[in-house]
């Protein structure tokens, strides 16, 4: 996983519950039902994070999902309401294709996706699941991708030109 040096107190952080799985031990009275839970938090501003949790219970699976997610916050690029360029997330099955898009087309994205997309501050983007439709592939494909994303001036920095040479 993914640990940053994001402080999630000095973030306005919302939580917002992807999905929530029962799962099953079984021992030799029975089946053991436990609660696992997938998180994505965010500050709508260029920062999201996810994160897993399982309990007994349900709350406190989600109170360990938020909790593991504040710790594996990434920093998301955003250039005016979309993403600087064209990127492709994947993880494991997960493959996510992310495209920016023009102004007011907003999110246009499935389930898991669009709860990264929303929570990282994005707003206009098109997006296309093609692969595995597990949601904790889904969201670990997009975490993926938009961690890779670069902004014009780091790429300009890179190359040692400057970003008029780059864009024009």
């Amino acid at each position: 996983m993914l640990r940053t040096n994001i402080d999630p107190n000095k973030l306005d952080l919302e939580e917002r519950v992807v999905t929530i799985n029962r799962v099953a031990k079984v021992v030799k009275g029975g089946r053991r039902f436990r609660f696992a839970a997938l998180v994505v938090v965010g500050d709508k501003n260029g920062h999201v994070g996810f994160g897993t949790g399982k309990a007994q219970e349900v709350p406190d699976a989600i109170k360990k999902a938020i909790d593991d997610a504040k710790k594996n916050l990434i920093n998301v690029p955003i250039s005016g309401t979309t993403i600087p360029h064209q990127i492709h997330g994947q993880f494991g099955a997960g493959n996510i294709l992310l495209k920016p898009a023009a102004e007011g087309s907003g999110v246009i994205a499935g389930g898991p996706v669009r709860a990264v997309l929303e929570l990282a501050g994005v707003g206009d983007i098109s997006s296309k699941s093609l692969g595995s439709n597990t949601p904790i592939n889904m969201v670990r494909a997009t975490i993926n991708g938009l961690s890779e994303l670069k902004r014009a001036e780091e790429v300009a920095k890179l190359r040692g030109k400057s970003v008029e040479e780059l864009l024009g």
